[in-house]
Parts: C-alpha cells; structure tokens; sequence
C-alpha cells in the first residue's frame, strides 16, 4: 500500500477554539507581535515547537499511575535508568526535568571563561547554557548544510576539517567537550550521518575531547540513517541508535522530543567523576539523583516513550508527515529549506520575503502573518533567535532566515496539515503586503521568548 496512515486509534480528543480574522489581530497586538504570547487556547495550530507537545499513549498514561513517586530509590527510576542505559550505553544515568536543565548542569562544570564548546549547530537554550559559562558556542555547519535550496542527505553533519582548524586555532586545552545535536535543529532539523558521527570522535579523541551527543531527536535520526545511509537498511532503529551512542562520552536529553513526554529529559555519560560531580549540582538545583526534578510518573513515562519512539511504523509516519507538508509548499511554489527534516519544516524567509532585509526580521513577519490568516503558531529562527550586533550596534545576521513549522508528535491529522499547507500558501501569494518589524523590547538572553515587536 502507498498510503501511510497514522499508526495509532485515537481515543480522547481536545476541542479547538476558533477565532476570527478580526479577533486574532487584536490578540496578536496585544502578545507584542510575539507568539510565545499568545494564549494556547487563542491557538488554531499550534507549530511553535514539538517540546513537550506531543501525545501520549495508552500505555505511557498507565504507566503515570503506576509510578512510584517515593522520594528516594523509587522503582520507576530504576525503569527508567535501566532503559535509557539498554538504550545509549553509558554507566551513569541523570534525570533532569528538561533538556535545559542537562546543559545548565553540564556546562556549569565544563565551561566557563576561555573555553570554546563547538557544535554542527547550537540551538538556543544549549547556546544560551554555553555562554551563560561565560564560555563560546561556536557553529561549524557544512557548506551545504546553510543552503537551504540545496538537497543532500545529511545536512545536519559536523564540518570535520573546521573541527581539526577549530581545534589548532583555540587549543584543545580550552576545549572541554564538543557538541553534535541530532537532528540539526537550528539547520533545518537535518540528520547527521553515521559516518560523520564517527568522524567527528575520531578527530576528538586524538586531542582528548570529550563528545556529547544533544540526543533529543534521535530516533528521527536513527531512521534517516536506515533510509539514507550505506549499510544500515537491514538494521532496526534501535540498532542504529545504539551505534551512534557508542561513538560518544556522554549525551543531554530533552525527553520531551523523542521520548514523546510534556515533560523530563535526562543526563548521561561514562566518566564517574564527571557524573559525580553533576549529581552534586543536580542535589542543589534539581533534586535527589533519583527523580532530578520529576515525579515517579514522569519517569514512568519517558521509558515507555523511548521504547514506543522506535517504532518502525510510527518513525515512517513520523517522518513521512512531515514530508508531506515539505513536498505540498514545495509544489505550490514556497521556498523552504530542503529536504523536509524530521520534526518540522523551515520555510526559507530570505526567499520568501527577499524585499525585507534581515534587521527587520523577514522570519517574524511571516510568523505574524501566519497567525492572523490561519490562527497557526510558528516560531522564527533567524536573526530574531540568533542575531547578533557589533561593537558599532550594527546587526549582524546569521547565515540563514527560517521560520519553523514543528510537528507535535501523534496530534494532528492530515486534515490539519492540509489546513496548515492552505494557510501557508495564501500568506505566500500575499507576501507583497507583509511589513517589517522592529524590536521595541528584548532581554540580553533567549530574546525571542520575550521580546516585543512593532511592524515598520
């Protein structure tokens, strides 16, 4: 059969409140041109991120009232810590309530001023986590990987001889560890290849680096590698995932991507001393290592979610859908980065909207647009998120504009994406009229969670 259908029943629904034209502009005025301040119920579709969006299962909801919520020594963390050791292979096992809450811990060990943590790419928080160290993110994407119309099949990677210049430039005596996040969410939610995996720890491990692997989307990435890469379509996604593992000293992870939770993430690594010294840090700003800021049921959960992820059916689906949109916008003429990724599609703002230039925020105008058109919540990467200024307050813009349309995980139907694909094209055949915006409020850090706009 050609058709990919959901491979899930769903057995409880959310109703969706709808809105008018009229309604939204006020709303939009009212949240600073922001989407982070719209109300959720003010929501159509919501896109603004698949962290902690997704649904959940039967099994995941059983398992949350089976959960062991003692404070010390609970069984569902040792469920937990067993699954996510059979999983990656690292001996130590640290809970955290997010993804963040990894970095923060990781980073404030390992960073700090005059160091330098090089990633394929940072996406905010990690970047944020990086230089609140007081130590420097750096990006080293490939060429291809900030050329959005190009097509390859592992945009996502490590540019390894700017890792090997990068290393000669800063010292790997000021490099404590080295990043690689998979997907690549700040490049379009590109996959990193095996290959290029390995690649990277082989450079590494002729300095003494340590890799740590930001894990959040992994099993979409296991399967692009099954779908893409030489010598791994007779493997499972579990196999692959286990092998991208053993490549690394330790990983961060936001469980509530590919765990498929609302909430929990996790740290893990090899070195003893390091782990020691990270559940110190967790016992001041987290909690006892054995729930790291969760209740027993999150912990619950996110072991059955990180079985239930691996799923050959529900990867297919998985990324299939979000194909979908990416081949529909593609016909209709609307630039985005290519190939479609495996959480979202970026619509590519440069080409979308070429007449706005980059301090001006081409990305936040169509995030704005969406809204008032189609009630849909969309978030800008581009030089909102990660735009930078000079000593002269001249804006410095990064190598791509994108706005990104991300999946939650088993939440709409295809009926919602073609909603979504219909909106989309209206915006782009209006795109004439869109203005440009200007920031009237932003904070030194995360910017784009709270900044305030106003159109030009």
């Amino acid at each position: 059969m050609k058709t990919i259908i959901e491979p899930f029943k769903i057995k409880s629904v959310e109703p969706i409140h709808f809105t008018t034209i009229e309604e939204r502009t006020g709303i939009l005025r009212e949240a600073g041109y922001n989407p982070f301040f719209i109300h959720a119920e003010d929501v159509l579709i919501d896109l603004l991120t698949d962290s902690g969006t997704s649904a959940m299962s039967a099994k995941q909801w059983a398992g949350i009232m089976d959960g062991d919520e003692s404070y010390a020594g609970a069984r569902s963390f040792f469920r937990f810590e067993k699954v996510v050791k059979e999983l990656t292979g690292f001996k130590f096992i640290i809970p955290t309530h997010q993804g963040r809450a990894s970095e923060k811990i990781l980073f404030s060990i390992l960073g700090g001023a005059g160091k330098f943590i090089p990633n394929n790419t940072h996406f905010d928080t990690t970047r944020a986590n990086v230089e609140f160290s007081g130590a420097e993110a750096c990006d080293l994407p490939t060429e291809e990987g900030v050329k959005p119309e190009v097509i390859a099949d592992f945009k996502g990677n490590m540019n390894i001889p700017a890792l090997e210049e990068f290393i000669h430039e800063k010292g790997p005596e000021n490099i404590p560890v080295c990043m690689i996040t998979i997907t690549n969410n700040s490049g379009g939610g590109q996959p990193v290849s095996m290959a290029n995996i390995r690649d990277t720890k082989n450079v590494l491990k002729k300095y003494g680096i340590l890799l740590f692997i930001d894990a959040c989307r992994f099993a979409e990435n296991a399967f692009f590698i099954k779908m893409r890469e030489k010598g791994y379509a007779g493997k499972t996604p579990r196999e692959i995932a286990q092998e991208m593992f053993s490549y690394a000293d330790g990983c961060t992870m936001s469980a509530k991507k590919d765990a498929i939770v609302n909430m929990g993430g996790f740290l893990a690594m090899n070195d003893e001393a390091l782990a020691s010294s990270a559940r110190n840090l967790l016992i001041v700003t987290e909690g006892f290592p054995t729930y790291g800021g969760l209740a027993g049921r999150d912990l619950e959960a996110i072991a059955q979610g990180l079985d239930e992820v691996l799923d050959e059916h529900y990867l297919t689906y998985r990324l299939r859908s979000v194909e979908y949109l990416g081949n529909k916008l593609t016909d209709a003429g609307v630039p985005i980065l290519q190939p479609p990724g495996g959480h979202a599609i970026y619509i590519d703002a440069k080409r979308f909207l070429p007449n706005i230039p980059p301090d001006q925020f081409p990305g936040q105008s169509i995030v704005s647009e969406l809204y008032l058109v189609g009630g849909i919540r969309s978030v800008e990467i581009g030089s909102v998120m990660f735009g930078k200024y000079d000593s002269a307050g001249n804006h410095i813009p990064p190598a791509m504009e994108l706005v990104r349309l991300a999946i939650p995980r088993r939440v709409y139907t295809q009926s919602h994406i073609d909603y979504v694909i219909e909106c989309v094209v209206e915006v782009f055949n209006n795109r004439q009229k869109l203005p440009g915006y200007k920031i009237v409020y932003q904070a030194p850090q995360l910017r784009h969670f709270t900044a305030r706009f106003e159109p030009l």
